[in-house]
Parts: structure tokens; C-alpha cells; sequence
């Protein structure tokens, strides 16, 4: 039996000498370099007592030679388990805790610290610059690996989610879970080995791991590759760059740097936003000022990547485009089930080979979110219009309950963006004894606005029908985000809970 996802790789390798990562000080890894890197890293890993089967966690900060990790960790047939850096040992405790994993990889600084956690597993350490005692280790290794035999349904993956209500979850990624979807993506978003990635984001998350890195591999494609996101670096690199994908965080910054023009851009093949909603201001500015509409798509932690604007077609401020060729996706009735119409808000479901194989020992929880025939019940709220372009509307666990009625939030969102002088909004419901929930609106000024909290709720009078309108709006300097630019609203929550009290 091969090694599915690795064979699959290396089968779409372009020619050895080819670039695979150019790095901003010059440092390049071509194809390969790859193979035989990864290779020596996988002998390293067998080294550490890791088996077939065994979870590698790693928090480290981004470098090629994570990279080669990941790549070692599928060729040895161990399961790949990526932790966000902002992570606390507290933190970190409950996931190898959770995932008992064989080794533990971490930045040099964190090693004390989490060797007292790690309950008898291996710790090894890797740094921003790529180097550390693991690749000490795997420098002396043979650059040439036999591949562990790896089947579509075994792991490759656990990547935990977010964690914004309860203990985060485990969700257990195959080897054709990543496969499927990479290739899926290379056609749908037209990559060839020309394109060149400009590639700013993190790689402990599904955006820049799965869905850029494994483009890229599938097509034979190269990437510039950035610690971290800098308007002034990715100005600086995108004449050499052909593609990017972002979170709406990188394109809003860009709008503001003076370099970004019709004439700086018009080279670029592709613009992709995802991980958080766009602003349909934001995707109209940035059409405006470059002459390009950025692609916005929809995935998640558990499913990669559902849904997408097409390539060539009409992409739709607002939306999250169409479901992907062998991705089904359905609204239903929260409570029912019942599946609902055009145009009916909902919850979202999907099917297909992207979606993951449950929660890692949480058959209960995985139970829970599936379907009978299937389906996997995202938590997001949505409705698929009249042309079939998937919107999405918000989580379930953020629908406001106010006096007996339903509120979604980007409903009374949409309205509050609109009004001048406001750059972005969250809706929220906080506890209320006559109502239940009252719904409440946290917005963000533009600078220089002199707009007000009596204003805004003013002028949403007659816009939205009364059960709709805020009960309390509160004008702040921006909004609380994770990692990848997501609103938190449970922490907003939490921030104004006393409002009604």
C-alpha cells in the first residue's frame, strides 16, 4: 500500500532543481531540497520513537523547516498536530493531555516549560530560524526515506478548533480528506507550476498549511514565503509573486499602504480571502483601487475548504461563492432538520471527501454533527440564494433570541456598516430580563468620524424593524480577533455582560 498523500506529492513534483520556497534573505528549498529534507527529518522522527500512527505536536514559529516537518511527519506515517504559538503551557497541557502525542516539537525557549507537561513524550526543539536539535538529528540522516504505508482514511492530521465555547476539539484530518481538496482547489483556482504564492500566513492553521502549502505541492507551484504579515514586505515581494491569499486583515491593511495601485497589481493572477468574513466594502475598495476582485471562499477547521467564488465568473461581494466540484452543501431547519429553500436562513451542511473523520476520542461529539445520510452540521448560519452563491450569515451559537423573535447578526450588521463614517461592527445578544437577549451593537468609528453611539442607533430607525434595532451601542477603537482575524464575539460577550444587570 503506498503512502497516499506523500505519493501523491511527489507524483506532481515539477523537476528537482525546480523552487519550492524562496524565503525574503535569499534562503531557497527547491523540490528537491524538499524530498531530501523531509526525508532526513522523518529518519529523525522514527529516531525519536515515533511509530506509525503517533501524534507529533508541534508549536513552532513559521520556517521552511516546519514545513519539512509536516512533510516528514505524512512520510513517516505519523499524525500531523499543528498548536497556534499565542498558546499558554496551560493551554498546551490540555492538548497533549488530550492528544498524548509521542513528541513534542517547540521553539528552544518553550522547552523547559513544556518538557514538564509533556507526560513522557519525546520533546524536541525547532526555531524561527529553522534550526534546533531536531535538525541537528536529522542532518546526519540518509536524504532518502521508504515511505510508511499510508491508506485515504488513516490520519494525517488533527488540527483542534478554536475553542470559542467549551474545550477545543480535535478534528481528525485523513490523508484524502488533504488530497481530495488540494486538487480540487489547483483546478477550481487555476494553479500551474508558473504561479508563485505570496504566502504571509501562519502554518498551525488549515489557510496556510492545507490550503497553501498543498496548492502549491499539487501544482507545482513555488511560493515566497513570509514569517509573518508586513504590508511594507508583501509590497516589496509582490512584483515576483503572481497569487496571494490573505484574511480580510491583510487586504484592509494593504488598502491603507500608499504602494498599492492598479500598476503594482496588474501583473497578479489571483486575490483569495478567507478564514473571516470579508467586508463587501472591503472586497469593493480593493476592486476599485487595483482593477482585481478578490475570490472569497468558505471552509473550516473540520472540513477544509466547502465553498468558493468561481475563477472565472462573477465574484460576489458578500458571499462565499458556490460549493466545490464533489462538495454538497444544504440549509436546513436548526431544530428540524428540515431542509429548507432558496433564500431561507439556516444552518449550514455539508458532505463530501473534505470532511473530516470526527472529533479525536469524542464519538459523542462527532455523533452529534452528523447527519444520518452524512452531512456534517457546520454551527454557521446561512442561505443559498436564487443563483446558488452561498452566504453566510454568522454561527449559530451567535443567533439573538430577543423577545421570541430570531435576530441574525450580519442582518443588523450590514445595515450598521453601511451608515458613513463606520468601518466594521459586531452584533451581539446579552442577557436581559424582559427580553431574553437584547441585541447589542459594538462599532467600530472610522478616524476622524464623529459619529456616535445616539447617532448610529438613530439612524438604524426605520431600517430594520424595532425588535432588531440595538439596544445599546457602544463605538470602540477595534474589535477583539484571534490569530486569524475572526471576530471574537464571545469575548465581547463576556466584555459587556453587565450592560443589562
Amino acid at each position: 500500500m503506498p503512502n497516499h498523500l506523500f505519493d501523491l506529492i511527489r507524483s506532481r513534483m515539477p523537476a528537482p532543481a525546480s523552487p519550492f520556497i524562496t524565503q525574503p534573505d535569499g534562503g531557497a528549498i527547491s523540490y528537491g531540497d524538499a524530498e531530501a529534507i523531509s526525508a532526513r527529518i522523518a529518519h529523525a522522527l522514527v529516531g525519536a520513537v515515533v511509530k506509525p500512527g503517533d501524534r507529533v505536536a508541534v508549536q513552532v514559529e513559521k520556517s521552511a523547516s516546519a514545513l519539512m516537518l509536516y512533510l516528514a511527519c505524512v512520510r513517516a506515517g505519523a499524525v500531523f498536530l499543528p498548536l497556534n504559538t499565542a498558546y499558554t503551557l496551560a493551554e498546551l497541557d490540555y492538548f497533549i493531555g488530550d492528544a498524548e502525542p509521542a513528541l513534542v516539537v517547540c521553539d528552544p525557549s518553550k522547552a523547559e516549560g513544556i518538557g514538564a507537561i509533556a507526560r513522557g513524550a519525546a520533546v524536541e526543539t525547532l526555531d524561527a530560524a529553522g534550526e534546533g536539535s531536531l535538525i541537528t538529528k536529522a542532518a546526519s540522516q540518509p536524504g532518502r526515506y521508504a515511505d510508511v504505508d499510508r491508506g485515504p482514511d488513516d490520519l494525517a492530521a488533527i488540527l483542534y478548533t478554536s475553542g470559542t465555547t467549551g474545550r477545543s476539539k480535535g478534528a481528525m484530518l485523513s490523508h484524502d480528506n488533504l488530497a481530495s481538496n488540494a486538487l480540487t482547489l489547483v483546478d477550481y483556482w487555476r494553479f500551474t507550476s508558473s504561479d508563485v504564492l505570496l504566502h504571509a500566513l501562519p502554518i498551525f492553521h488549515t489557510h496556510g498549511l492545507f490550503v497553501g502549502t498543498n496548492v502549491v505541492l499539487l501544482s507545482g507551484a513555488s511560493m515566497l514565503f513570509l514569517p509573518k504579515f508586513d504590508a511594507d514586505a508583501v509590497m516589496a515581494l509582490m512584483p515576483r509573486a503572481t497569487t496571494m491569499m490573505g484574511v480580510p486583515t491583510f487586504y484592509v491593511r494593504l488598502l491603507d499602504h500608499p504602494g498599492l495601485t492598479r500598476e503594482a497589481t496588474a501583473h497578479m493572477r489571483l486575490f483569495i480571502s478567507g478564514s473571516a468574513p470579508l467586508l463587501a466594502d472591503t472586497h469593493r475598495d480593493w476592486s476599485q483601487r487595483t482593477g482585481h476582485a478578490i475570490l472569497e471562499r468558505y471552509g473550516m477547521t473540520e472540513t477544509n475548504m466547502n465553498t468558493s467564488n468561481p475563477h472565472d465568473g462573477e465574484r460576489v461581494p458578500g458571499t462565499v461563492g458556490f460549493p466545490l466540484p464533489g462538495v454538497s452543501a444544504r440549509v436546513t431547519n436548526p431544530e428540524t432538520g428540515e431542509e429548507l429553500g432558496a433564500e431561507e436562513i439556516g444552518m449550514i451542511e455539508v458532505k463530501g471527501p473534505n470532511v473530516f473523520k470526527g472529533y479525536w476520542r469524542n464519538p459523542e461529539k462527532t455523533a452529534a454533527e452528523f447527519r444520518p445520510d452524512g452531512f456534517f452540521i457546520t454551527g454557521d448560519l446561512g442561505k443559498i440564494d436564487a443563483r446558488g452563491y452561498v452566504h453566510i450569515l454568522g454561527r449559530g451559537k451567535d443567533l439573538i433570541i430577543t423577545g421570541g423573535y430570531n435576530v441574525y447578526p450580519k442582518e443588523v450588521e450590514s445595515e450598521i456598516d453601511a451608515l458613513p463614517g463606520v468601518v466594521e461592527s459586531a452584533v451581539i445578544g446579552l442577557p436581559h430580563k424582559d427580553f431574553g437577549e437584547a441585541v447589542t451593537a459594538v462599532v467600530v468609528r472610522a478616524k476622524g468620524a464623529a459619529l456616535n453611539a445616539a447617532e448610529i442607533a438613530a439612524a438604524l430607525e426605520g431600517r430594520l424593524a424595532k425588535f432588531k434595532q440595538p439596544k445599546r451601542v457602544f463605538v470602540v477603537d477595534e474589535l477583539p480577533r484571534n490569530t486569524m482575524g475572526k471576530v471574537q464575539k464571545n469575548v465581547l460577550r463576556e466584555m459587556y455582560a453587565w450592560t443589562f444587570k
